[in-house]
């Protein structure tokens, strides 16, 4: 890789800024300053920035984090802050949600940059679950477990959401598990039995269930990562 681009991504400055730094002498490679930012480098050489070392990322990554409101789940956006806001690596604008929240919404937020494994979250046909715990306006019914159960019709939808598991923990909460991902499912689910969603919160994907504070985030395991396939229903 081309050492500018190397730096761009690292310290997500532009090439004009790259080569601003790399003129004023604050970038080594194995200890020898370095000028040029068409200088190309290997993952055994030591970069450094201002005496700080400049990692390599030469495999996936794979992330736990606990979203807050307020937080959109995209790497730029002109009016709301990004869940990047709270990622401390190198290159965190390569990541990407794996099943995005709400600006509203709290809780279990995936990131990657393995698109393939998002993909097995995030696609229909591989049935991923997601637990949700929902606060509604208007008090719940137990006949509405069964009307989850075989599916529901929503707005604009020729065919009814797959089967979903109602449980009631009181008459304004209830925890929904649902195995698919349409676009906001779960407040339009609600809003198709005439009710509304006033607070959501996921809490785990396939079997990794959220076990962070707000606003952290964690590496996955490898044994957590390769649980999405086992996971798959």
């Amino acid at each position: 890789m081309r050492l500018d681009k190397f730096l761009a991504h690292h310290l997500g400055i532009s090439r004009n800024l790259v080569t601003k730094v790399l003129r004023a002498g604050q970038v080594t490679i194995n200890d020898e300053l370095i000028k040029s930012g068409a200088t190309k480098i290997n993952v055994t050489d030591v970069v450094k920035y201002q005496d700080t070392v400049l990692e390599h990322i030469t495999s996936k990554r794979y992330f736990m984090l606990h979203k807050p409101q307020g937080y959109v789940c995209s790497t730029d956006d002109p009016d709301h802050p990004t869940i990047l806001y709270f990622i401390d690596e190198p290159m965190p604008e390569r990541l990407h949600s794996a099943g995005r929240l709400d600006l509203d919404t709290t809780g279990l937020v995936l990131l990657t940059d393995d698109g393939q494994w998002s993909h097995r979250i995030t696609s229909p046909k591989h049935h991923c679950q997601k637990v949700y715990l929902v606060e509604v306006a208007r008090p719940l019914t137990e006949d509405l477990i069964a009307t989850f159960n075989q599916g529901i019709k929503l707005n604009n939808e020729k065919a009814l959401t797959k089967s979903a598991k109602l449980e009631i923990l009181d008459k304004f909460h209830a925890r929904l598990t649902i195995n698919e991902g349409k676009y906001h499912q779960v407040k339009r689910m609600f809003a198709a039995v005439n009710n509304h969603v006033i607070a959501l919160h996921r809490e785990q994907i396939g079997n990794l269930k959220l076990d962070i504070l707000e606003g952290e985030y964690r590496p996955l395991t490898a044994e957590e990562v390769n649980s999405i396939g086992s996971a798959i229903k």
